[in-house]
């Protein structure tokens, strides 16, 4: 099991008067290869929870362990821990510094004391996976690329650390929608193809509800539902109790339902929708 958080608190400003408890005796197991979804609404911790997973915050009480290293421990070797857990935080494009999108990328494993030989493989490497043209765009300012191709590109400059799991942070936040929907597609490749272990904390619940096996619910800083897509929309009223919403697919089914048309709650992706009612409609017509 690669991720195994038990009984995490932290608390922000501990003995001041600004102290806030952020994240609550959580306990969450993360499967090798799972596409976990991370939400809840502004506030209820989800962010301070995965800076956790890769070290960036040290818990009051609780421990992580990430593929058998305790990442929660006073003392963890960063380099091993960083090659390992890979975090994206939102809007990681404004991170991008370099002259060049291939400086960019390889930033971080020329830093790792890697030959050149070594560094540029796995430049190469990122920027297939994350279906970026370096030879149109590896000498090129990162800062003259579109939206979604500088967040390809800061993808790329985690992904070629090779971490086993990635932490992203709102990816698509911003995007729009063809970068969306490019987004989506490679977070998919990346977790089925490429092998990565991926949390995705988003606000979207139309973008977590066609990419995740699984999803957790935070509010106040604890999780307080975890299941699949199905089983966690299949609860709007729940949902709407903790201020969050359902994918608009499923407020689509819940109105079609009305008219006898019954939707699976396992039907979230607009694709695999519009195939179901189309197949539903011709089953109809073919009766009448």
């Amino acid at each position: 099991m690669p991720i195994h958080i038990d009984h995490l608190t932290h608390i922000y400003m501990p003995g001041t008067s600004y102290e806030t408890l952020a994240v609550d005796d959580v306990t969450l197991a993360i499967e090798d290869g799972e596409l976990f979804g991370l939400i809840g609404h502004t506030g209820s911790g989800k962010t301070t929870l995965v800076q956790h997973i890769n070290g960036l915050l040290k818990p009051a009480r609780g421990s992580v362990h990430v593929n058998g290293i305790e990442v929660s421990a006073p003392k963890v070797e960063r380099k091993k821990l960083v090659a390992t857990v890979g975090l994206v935080f939102q809007y990681p494009e404004y991170q991008l510094f370099e002259e060049t999108v291939y400086k960019d990328i390889a930033f971080g494993p020329a830093n790792l004391g890697l030959d050149e030989e070594e560094v540029r493989e796995r430049v190469q490497e990122a920027a297939r996976l994350m279906e970026l043209d370096l030879g149109a765009l590896g000498d090129k300012s990162p800062f003259d690329l579109s939206g979604g191709e500088k967040r390809r590109v800061a993808l790329c400059g985690v992904i070629a650390m090779r971490p086993s799991v990635l932490i992203l942070d709102e990816p698509i936040a911003g995007l729009d929608p063809r970068g969306r929907d490019g987004i989506i597609r490679l977070i998919r490749q990346l977790n089925t193809q490429g092998g990565f272990t991926i949390i995705m904390v988003s606000h979207s619940m139309d973008d977590v509800a066609r990419l995740c096996g699984r999803i957790g619910v935070m509010h106040d800083g604890r999780i307080v539902k975890t299941g699949t897509p199905a089983e966690v929309f299949g609860e709007p009223e729940t949902l709407e109790a903790l201020g969050l919403d359902v994918p608009q697919i499923r407020k689509l089914a819940g109105a079609l339902s009305k008219q006898g048309f019954r939707v699976p709650p396992d039907v979230l992706d607009p694709e695999v929708f519009c195939s179901f009612f189309v197949e539903r409609v011709r089953h109809k017509c073919s009766r009448t």
